[in-house]
């Protein structure tokens, strides 16, 4: 019981990282409470390798189109 609860406290708190992430530093907004984690966050999202919008489209494979032989 102990192990589900602080596996859950884990996700909980992953969560609330994410959202405030999505909320402010990756608009670029500065958070009006909790400045030194926005630019924690945005320091740590800057050392992190990303994907331009040019890279997520090579990635996809179109899908190959069906056998008509059927």
């Amino acid at each position: 019981m102990l192990t589900i609860l602080i596996a859950m406290l884990g996700i909980v708190v992953t969560a609330g990282l994410v959202l405030f992430y999505v909320a402010f530093p990756h608009r670029g907004e500065t958070p009006t409470s909790g400045e030194w984690l926005g630019s924690a966050m945005t320091r740590a999202a800057d050392r992190l390798p990303t994907l331009d919008e040019t890279d997520g489209d090579a990635a996809v494979r179109p899908r190959p189109e069906p056998d008509s032989r059927t």
